[in-house]
């Protein structure tokens, strides 16, 4: 013998008939996820923000721009799944006896398209320029930016609010409709809070320079020169030789010191040559090392001293 489930319930004792099907939900769980993951990495921004602001220095650190660029993929991720459920799901409920439930989902999805469209207004997309082989810019795709900035203060608070109205409102659209499953909002609710405590513990981490190598005799590496990493680690030789690189954005900068003194200040050099193997030489009968020669290599040869 088998008994049947006891049909679902709204709070008022009444048979309910589930708003999204079988079809909408997994595209639910994936718009919450995504919702979830964003306000967590919202959270994180919004405090490097405040903090910027009270300590009057800024804060935005090398993890805070990955943040950032991943906070813009999630939002730009989310959009057309969202517009998918959004409308299918207000197309299935619109006629629905819930009236209060139908009034609060309507509030919800306005209050989401809201909080969509000040985070494209804040999106700024520079100008993209395409270059033949000979590096000749040969057209460019223009930039959308929005630089009015009263206009972007509205945006940002905007994009501030929205996203609290929005749980407030999503509660409200879920109380009026079946009983919440509030177990499910507490495991949400810890690995949202767990998300943001690891973004905390990484904001002053570098992941640029993990498993990068330093040298085994550590800062005595540099010695005499004075001039020494901020992490007492080597910078990849490659990261030094990006002349190319800012020549793209800073042609001033290149040229100037392409054209100057600068430009010859090392091994390509032939007195500085001369005078580094001489030091080598002395150094190397008198202390039978040739340590003594990087107190010149701190500023005239970067790349092989800094990189190891």
């Amino acid at each position: 013998m088998t008994t049947s489930s006891r049909p679902m319930q709204d709070r008022r004792g009444r048979v309910y008939t589930p708003a999204v099907g079988p079809r909408l939900r997994p595209l639910l769980w994936i718009i919450l996820a995504t919702f979830a993951l964003m306000g967590a990495n919202g959270v994180y921004l919004s405090s490097v923000t405040a903090l910027t602001w009270y300590l009057g220095t800024t804060q935005q650190t090398f993890f805070y721009m990955l943040m950032v660029v991943l906070h813009l993929a999630l939002g730009f991720a989310v959009i057309v799944p969202f517009l998918i459920f959004g409308f299918a799901h207000l197309a299935t409920s619109w006629k629905r006896p819930n009236k209060a439930a139908v009034r609060y989902g309507l509030a919800l999805l306005g209050c989401a398209l809201v909080l969509l469209g000040s985070g494209l207004l804040l999106v700024r997309l520079g100008e993209i320029p395409f270059r033949n082989a000979d590096g000749k810019v040969i057209f460019r795709i223009p930039g959308l930016e929005v630089r009015d900035p009263r206009i972007r203060s509205v945006g940002y608070w905007l994009h501030v609010a929205t996203p609290l109205i929005a749980v407030a409102l999503y509660v409200k659209h879920r109380l009026a409709g079946p009983r919440i499953k509030w177990e499910w909002a507490r495991r949400l609710g810890v690995v949202v809070g767990a998300f943001v405590g690891i973004m905390a513990l990484l904001h002053a981490q570098d992941p640029r320079v993990f498993g990068v190598k330093g040298p085994r005799e550590g800062k005595k590496y540099f010695y005499p020169s004075e001039a020494i990493t901020a992490n007492g680690k080597f910078i990849p030789a490659e990261t030094l030789m990006m002349d190319d690189y800012c020549l793209k954005c800073h042609q001033d900068a290149y040229k100037g010191w392409f054209h100057s003194s600068h430009h010859f200040s090392s091994f390509n050099n032939k007195a500085y040559l001369s005078s580094v193997r001489e030091t080598r030489k002395v150094s190397l009968e008198r202390d039978g090392n040739t340590q003594g020669a990087r107190w010149c290599a701190g500023c005239h040869d970067p790349v092989p001293f800094f990189s190891g």
